[in-house]
This record gives C-alpha cells, sequence and structure tokens, in this order.
C-alpha cells in the first residue's frame, strides 16, 4: 500500500486540528504591512504606498500604520489616508478600523471595517456604518500612489442643516 505525499500532508492537519494545535503563519520581523495583508487574506493594495512606519502584533492582529501625511488614493472613488491609521487584522478582514475615509457624492464616511467575503467572488465590502460599499478586489492590488492634503479636514462628513428650531420660538426657522 503506497501513501503519497498530499495524504501524509492532510493527515499531519487533521492530527494537529484533533489535538488543538493552531496552524499559522509566523511573521516575521522584517516584513511588510502589505506582505502580512496578503498572509492574512487582503489584497496589499488597501494602503497606499508610502507607509514610514507599522507596528502589528501577530497575536492580537492589532496594528498602527504611520503615512508621512494624510492623504487621498482614487480608486473607484476618493479614500482619504489619515497620517496614522489604527485596526486589527483578522483573516480576510480588517475591524475596528480608524484613519480611512471613503467619498460617495460629495460625501466622507468614516470606514470602520474591510472585508474580503469570498475570494473567488472578486468582492471587497468597506463598511461605513449604515452601508457597505462593494469594489472590485482587483481594485486593491498594489498599493496606489497618494497625494497629500492639507487645510481643510475634508473627512468630516458633511451635514448642511435645512432648518432648526428656535428654543425660545418652539418654531422651526429656515
Amino acid at each position: 500500500m503506497m501513501i503519497s505525499i498530499n495524504h501524509i500532508a492532510l493527515l499531519c492537519l487533521v492530527l494537529a486540528a484533533a489535538a488543538g494545535i493552531s496552524i499559522s503563519t509566523a511573521i516575521s520581523e522584517n516584513e511588510s504591512i502589505y506582505e502580512i495583508l496578503l498572509a492574512n487574506g487582503l489584497p496589499s493594495g488597501i494602503f497606499p504606498k508610502g507607509v514610514k512606519e507599522f507596528n502589528f502584533d501577530a497575536e492580537t492582529g492589532r496594528f498602527s500604520v504611520y503615512l508621512n501625511h494624510s492623504c487621498e488614493a482614487k480608486y473607484e472613488t476618493e479614500l482619504h489616508y489619515d497620517a496614522n491609521i489604527t485596526g486589527t487584522i483578522g483573516s480576510a478582514q480588517i475591524s475596528d478600523l480608524s484613519g480611512i475615509s471613503a467619498q460617495e457624492l460629495f460625501l466622507w464616511f468614516q470606514v470602520k471595517g474591510i472585508r474580503v467575503d469570498v475570494p473567488s467572488s472578486g468582492l471587497i465590502y468597506f463598511d461605513v456604518g449604515v452601508v457597505r460599499k462593494q469594489y472590485s478586489l482587483s481594485l486593491f492590488e498594489t498599493p496606489r500612489d497618494c497625494v497629500a492634503v492639507s487645510g481643510v479636514d475634508k473627512v468630516q462628513p458633511l451635514m448642511l442643516p435645512l432648518y432648526h428650531v428656535d428654543q425660545n420660538l418652539g418654531r422651526n426657522v429656515i
């Protein structure tokens, strides 16, 4: 009876799973944030070019990414990156995200999470709170150039009051 290498590898995986041994990709100290994204089933283009420094805790998945400055990159829509971006990397997702905003029409929305549902679907989802924006995964295959922004904080959601209530008179004033 001949046992193939594939059968042995499968048997080792089953035994490791039964013993409760965690099989994970080790992350070396000189690995880039882009390689960490790829190792976790995420495209490397989620972060723009120009990451000057990053911290990553392999046990918790918490990360911090530092850019030289706030910037914007053009994908299907504009994405705004703060100089500091934080979150938690998990399997094919980033949660507790802060520091990235997406433009929809003329409004900016904070991106709270990013998820690749099924890689073969070719879709990536950005959670902006009230809705999940769907993009083609191919847009994020490689890091984009990011143009520096300064001055007005464009990422605050734009809300124009149509009227306000005059507290003294108790009526709407346009």
